[in-house]
């Protein structure tokens, strides 16, 4: 009986014999139908729409935490709370002061309107902003240079004591934080789908290989190599967890598209999806199931062929 040449499984040679056609009709050594090849393309379909979804949340978050990191940096708040006596004199003089800071592009005072909008999660409609203690805000709009926080944190002290900058690190930081985290999140994820869909083929393989046990044996004493029964595994396997992970990534990009926008869904899914560019994304989602289903039939196949006597 003709030993296993497993010295020759190289990735080269697998590589050559699975982009190259097969002419002799080797494949049909594996079978084309059975729950083997439901099996493979079913789970490469599942794992291909999961990894759009983890995808799209991984850019999300991205832009999220790009986004409020940019926005809250370039804006800060000076908030008033003086005697009621004192309090437009002291806002006059905050303004004044944040007119002749060097790297401010503008101080706007917030109406009594946006205050009430401010509060309204928090005491309801119709906020009698009059009524209540609100102090003064004012906001801040820093130019590309930026000013210097500590020296206008310093002179407002000196000049108006009832002023206080908020620079909002306190609250940018744990939102950039969290939506980093969510990224890290969705590109573990991705790394667990493709880790399950290479367990599965790999399952799926032995399975089919432990099956033809007898028909390995058969072209063997024929004087088939390894090489060429692990290749017709390998090209079958591969091709369909690309089929099934092409499909799969159609309907994960359809539902993405068909996900509501950030006006209709009141922000509530963060934008979640992808812009411009990064549709092209997921394209590479099937190559990297034909990858992964290419190393791990492989690795399948030089397991079982050794078993197979």
């Amino acid at each position: 009986m003709k030993k296993p040449d497993l010295k020759s499984l190289d990735l080269a040679t697998l590589w050559r014999g699975l982009t190259r056609p097969d002419p002799a009709g080797t494949d049909r050594v594996v079978p084309p139908t059975g729950f083997t090849a439901q099996l493979t393309v079913f789970s490469a379909a599942a794992m291909a729409f999961l990894a759009v979804f983890a995808l799209a949340l991984a850019l999300a978050t991205g832009r999220l935490a790009e986004r409020w990191s940019t926005e809250l940096a370039q804006t800060v708040t000076v908030r008033i709370a003086a005697p009621e006596n004192q309090l437009d004199e002291q806002t006059a003089t905050v303004m004044e002061v944040l007119k002749t800071t060097p790297g401010i592009a503008e101080a706007r005072l917030l109406p009594d309107s946006e205050v009430e909008q401010l509060l309204e999660p928090w005491f309801g409609p119709d906020v009698p902003v009059e009524a209540l203690p609100v102090p003064r805000l004012i906001e801040v709009t820093e130019d590309r240079d930026g000013f210097d926080a500590e020296a206008l944190r310093l002179r407002l002290q000196g000049e108006a004591p009832g002023a206080v900058l908020d620079d909002h690190t306190r609250w940018r930081q744990p939102l950039v934080s969290a939506a980093t985290r969510l990224r890290v999140l969705g590109l573990f994820s991705l790394l667990l789908i493709a880790a399950a869909s290479g367990a599965m083929i790999t399952l799926a393989a032995k399975a089919a290989l432990a099956a033809n046990g007898q028909v390995i044996r058969v072209l063997r004493l024929i004087g088939a190599r390894d090489i060429t029964i692990a290749t017709a595994f390998v090209r079958r396997f591969t091709r369909r967890a690309a089929m099934g992970s092409v499909a799969g990534m159609v309907l994960g990009m359809a539902a993405i598209w068909a996900l509501p926008s950030v006006d209709q869904a009141g922000g509530f899914l963060t934008g979640l999806g992808f812009h411009g560019w990064g549709w092209l994304w997921p394209l590479l989602i099937p190559l990297c199931a034909a990858g992964i289903g290419f190393v791990a039939t492989r690795w399948a196949a030089l397991k079982m062929l050794r078993e197979v006597r």
